[in-house]
């Protein structure tokens, strides 16, 4: 299904050269924010936030003020019609009337592609569930680019949640396309990467290894991407808590590190960064937020002016098929096609979610 509008659900949907473009018109903000400070002039954004935020929801509100633009909206879905039932499609159908840009965070699944299907703007996913987080990719670029000089030939460990961490799904996606870059990944066997995130990095002939010990590979890199066990995924606090401080850098560990690596996480921090570390020179995580503001002002004005369409469904319709992920967007909004796309002869993938089914012969 090919959309009226341009939208951004997943990095994947541009070129690299689109994501390089993005990333150099934010370092260009980033140097002259007074150049660009009426370019979104009398344009409408709404931001609707379905779960809390508080980086990414302010980041692009700051974001489109500085451009000066006006907002709409909600961080509440309680302060909506959604408490009244209001499906998802009509809620952004609604919304879409009033704005010329919209930027949803959803607690499930593909959610933000659920509703570009019907949104009458571009639509800007900031985030659905545990799945994909593209415009924290875009900042971890900038910053990347910014502190390390280049997106490539680096070898970058991730660390904690990594099955439910939507900016490391995202970043791995992205970063797996440039040259000469190195993956560590570092979780327990109950947080490991998911399977569809490996076979990307696979068919892009990208190195990468799992290993459990953050102290073993730390000296090795450039880059350590520290993340949050995320309370809010798990089934039960029980699982949560046999996870929660398994992963916590500490100022001892750190002096094994290279002097220029420099230390990412995409925040809120709990307890698995210590406080202390915030005054290390390659803590990097404070100005990474600040980097976010700058290259969301710079994805607005590329998606304003984008006159382009976005192919949202690849696949085929199976309406018998149901999605085995039950955070997926397709069993709460019931009206949505049931699109997959086939993996080999015995798979199929949602559209939604990326989650696969076996084919029953």
């Amino acid at each position: 299904m090919i959309s009226s509008y341009p939208h951004l659900i997943d990095l994947d949907d541009y070129p690299v050269s689109w994501w390089k473009e993005v990333v150099d018109l934010g370092e260009k903000i980033k140097n002259n924010p007074e150049i660009y400070s009426g370019a979104c002039q009398g344009k409408i954004m709404a931001t609707l936030f379905y779960e809390p935020s508080t980086r990414t929801q302010m980041s692009f509100q700051t974001a489109m003020l500085r451009l000066g633009g006006r907002l709409i909206g909600f961080d509440n879905p309680a302060n909506s019609s959604v408490s009244k039932g209001e499906t998802l499609k009509d809620t952004t159908k609604i919304v879409s009337n009033y704005a010329d840009i919209l930027v949803m965070r959803h607690p499930v699944a593909g959610a933000a592609k659920a509703a570009a299907l019907t949104a009458d703007c571009p639509v800007i996913n900031a985030g659905d569930s545990g799945h994909l987080h593209p415009t924290q990719t875009l900042t971890d670029l900038l910053t990347l680019k910014c502190e390390k000089g280049r997106l490539d030939h680096l070898t970058i460990g991730l660390c904690g949640d990594l099955i439910n961490g939507r900016t490391v799904h995202s970043l791995l996606k992205a970063m797996s396309c440039f040259e000469g870059n190195e993956f560590v990944l570092i979780s327990t066997p109950e947080l490991k990467l998911p399977s569809y995130v490996k076979d990307i990095l696979k068919s892009s002939g990208c190195p990468f290894r799992e290993v459990s010990s953050l102290e073993e590979v730390l000296p090795e890199l450039d880059v350590l991407y520290m993340t949050r066990i995320q309370q809010e995924r798990f089934a039960s606090r029980e699982e949560y808590l046999a996870q929660k401080d398994t992963y916590i850098l500490t100022t001892k560990k750190l002096k094994t590190a290279k002097p220029d690596m420099i230390i990412l996480h995409p925040l809120p921090r709990v307890d698995e960064i210590e406080v202390e570390i915030d005054d290390d020179p390659r803590a990097a995580y404070f100005k990474q937020a600040r980097y976010g503001m700058y290259v969301r002002m710079a994805l607005i004005i590329t998606m304003l002016n984008l006159d382009t369409k976005t192919t949202l469904l690849h696949g085929t319709i199976h309406n018998d098929a149901v999605c085995k992920n039950p955070n997926c967007i397709t069993h709460t909004e019931k009206y949505l096609p049931k699109s997959f796309v086939s993996i080999g002869d015995s798979l199929l993938e949602c559209e939604y979610c990326n989650e696969r089914l076996l084919i029953e012969r």
